[in-house]
């Protein structure tokens, strides 16, 4: 084993979360040591342009595809799971599915994690969101909206958000410092998101067992992407944008490439890269290094780590023989931000942070129901951004007693997190329906195909899943990787509460349908879904959203969470956990946000407590015996 220095924090992992700790912590010169398990591109921009090309060279375009994993660090994909048609599921890579229903969800274990190919949309969590106790179900937050309001604004800066200020206040009830704007100005809507807003801004629709209509209103998403930079933003020093590693660039804006999902090709979309290129000279990166093992002393302190490294070529077999090194280091602070799944696997590999028996549990994501069909008319779908707007109105309020709150993203990529690529609608044109209903071919077919793919859409509602510790992540000694490390176990499932929700959207989309005057093409077949369940005589199905969270979850005391509303580790000091595993809520936005704005609340915690270690101890004489003391 190796012996390296010491550092003053040691963060292990280079997603969103732990590149921005280690910006600000290095900014603040500290000297921090970045342990990504992923490969670092020695030419960034040689690097983007590589992964772009597998993208588009991969004939499944799944979240992963622009990276070609390394057999040492797997990562789970969501083509590893496949629906039965006599029912359930099929899971292969991996993650270890052990649940009812499957985790329908992937990351990837790059430099600059799932941070690389997230969607890029960033809005808020509303106040309501951090006490779900008071409606009855879930876990509360030990802070607040408005305790967290500052860093929200911070990680806005940080990742550099376009959002109007006013709609988000109106359409979404948020509360915002006076004077406040967002760094960038709000992307312009979509062609499906203008016809929508057309028809659908002040009707009514109605949710079962709910007495009061709810008013639909089509507004603007906040984008963690570039667009017109907002004057009046820092009360009017303006924002410049980051375009490539770091780079100002004012013209590198969202060119509606339409592959946000998992490759921005201008360079537009916010990754960790942008803050990684900005780190102080005091932060170092060691890339290929898989930690393995938390140290801690006899009192409990996180001292260090122990990782392995590895061939950046050549086979596992052969690094296990002569490639794999095995190294510790030592830090004063040890910061865990390396992915809600990673982070439980790495304390219970360590064996630590577990006296509230919570690690691993409370597993959450978003439970998508996708609903999908054909307007009209025309509305040029395939442009732009996965989403630029949605429907706010289902996420907060009284009915979420009933049932699980849920946003509505309006797609803009028409069917293709449903079903799948335009291929798809080639293959079914193609296909004869009769034997007196030959399929398409020539002219008719490329007729066909541009009138179905130019009126498609989807709706997305993303459900609130609720903190459950059925919902967990274990370790089973006889399931390992190629290192020799054991795998992720997973136990997932949907309360009734989840389902009830996944019932009521599915109500409100048939509504929404009839007001667009829209063909409804939705169907959860068996292959295509293997979230599929039954509930109150329905058949549904679920995509997973790639939102994991609650797995060392934040609370008030040591007996009931892992680490405390600093995201410190309540068993261990020195040790933070930080990321949405700490989220006691994933409530109904996207989480990249919050998980910036708890990171960077947790780096200024790491700072205060490092100065107060580097503080001088003041000797003041004892007069009983005129000694110092």
């Amino acid at each position: 084993m190796t012996e390296e220095g010491r550092y003053d924090v040691i963060v292990v992992g280079g997603g969103v979360a732990g590149s921005l700790v280690a910006r600000h912590l290095g900014d603040q010169g500290r000297r921090v040591l970045v342990l990504e398990a992923g490969a670092r591109a020695g030419d960034q921009e040689q690097g983007h342009r590589e992964a772009g090309e597998r993208f588009l060279a991969a004939s499944a375009k799944v979240p992963g595809s622009p990276y070609s994993p390394h057999e040492a660090i797997p990562w789970p994909e969501v083509s590893d799971l496949t629906g039965v048609d006599s029912g359930g599921y099929r899971s292969e890579g991996y993650l270890v599915q052990r649940g009812t229903l499957p985790y329908a969800s992937g990351y990837v274990r790059v430099n600059g994690g799932t941070g690389n190919i997230w969607t890029g949309l960033t809005p808020r969590m509303l106040p309501e969101d951090f006490d779900t106790e008071a409606f009855g179900y879930g876990r509360s937050w030990p802070l607040t909206y408005a305790d967290l309001e500052p860093y929200y604004r911070a990680a806005e800066f940080a990742i550099g958000v376009s959002a109007d200020v006013d709609e988000q206040r109106g359409a979404v009830g948020l509360p915002f410092p006076e004077g406040y704007v967002f760094p960038m100005r709000g992307l312009p809507p979509s062609r499906v998101d203008t016809v929508m807003a057309a028809r659908l801004d002040g009707r009514r629709v109605k949710e079962p067992g709910v007495e009061e209509l709810v008013e639909l209103r089509v507004a603007g998403t906040p984008q963690g992407r570039n667009g017109v930079p907002n004057p009046r933003y820092g009360g009017g020093a303006g924002f410049e944008p980051v375009g490539a590693y770091g780079r100002p660039e004012p013209g590198s804006r969202c060119g509606g490439s339409a592959s946000c999902i998992p490759h921005c090709p201008s360079h537009a979309k916010y990754t960790p890269l942008k803050t990684q290129a900005r780190w102080a000279p005091s932060v170092t990166l060691q890339d290929r290094a898989v930690v393995s093992l938390i140290l801690v002393d006899p009192a409990g302190r996180a001292t260090g780590v122990e990782y392995l490294t590895y061939p950046q070529t050549g086979g596992v077999q052969q690094s296990r023989q002569a490639g794999t090194v095995r190294r510790t280091v030592h830090a004063d602070v040890v910061v865990l931000a390396a992915h809600a799944i990673e982070n439980a696997k790495l304390l219970l590999l360590s064996g630590i942070g577990n006296r509230s028996g919570q690690v691993g549990r409370n597993l959450m994501d978003h439970p998508v129901l996708l609903t999908w069909g054909l307007l009209p008319e025309q509305v040029g779908p395939y442009r732009g951004p996965g989403s630029t707007s949605g429907l706010e109105g289902f996420r907060a309020g009284p009915a979420r007693r009933l049932r699980a709150p849920f946003r509505i993203e309006i797609g803009n990529w028409g069917w293709v997190w449903a079903k799948g690529s335009v291929d798809t609608d080639v293959v079914e044109l193609m296909r004869a329906s009769g034997p007196h209903r030959p399929g398409l071919r020539g002219r008719e077919l490329r007729q066909a195909v541009a009138d179905r793919v130019g009126r498609q859409f989807t709706l997305q509602f993303e459900m609130e899943q609720s903190a459950d510790p059925a919902n967990r992540v274990t370790l089973d000694p006889r399931h390992r990787d190629l290192l020799g490390l054991p795998r992720p176990v997973v136990t997932y499932g949907l309360s009734t509460h989840v389902k009830e929700g996944i019932a009521a959207a599915k109500a409100v989309s048939d509504q929404i349908f009839t007001l667009l005057g829209a063909e409804d093409h939705t169907s959860f077949e068996a292959a295509n879904w293997p979230g599929r369940f039954e509930h109150r005589g329905r058949t549904y199905g679920y995509r997973g959203a790639g939102h994991a969270a609650g797995t060392h979850i934040m609370g008030a005391g040591p007996t009931t969470s892992v680490v405390d509303q600093w995201q410190r580790c309540w068993d261990h000091p020195g040790l933070y956990a930080v990321g949405c595993g700490s989220m006691p809520s994933v409530a109904t936005s996207n989480p990249t946000l919050t998980m910036a704005a708890l990171a960077l609340r947790s780096a200024e915690r790491i700072e205060a407590d490092l100065a107060e270690r580097d503080r001088p101890i003041t000797v003041t004489a004892n007069r009983a015996f005129g000694a110092a003391s």
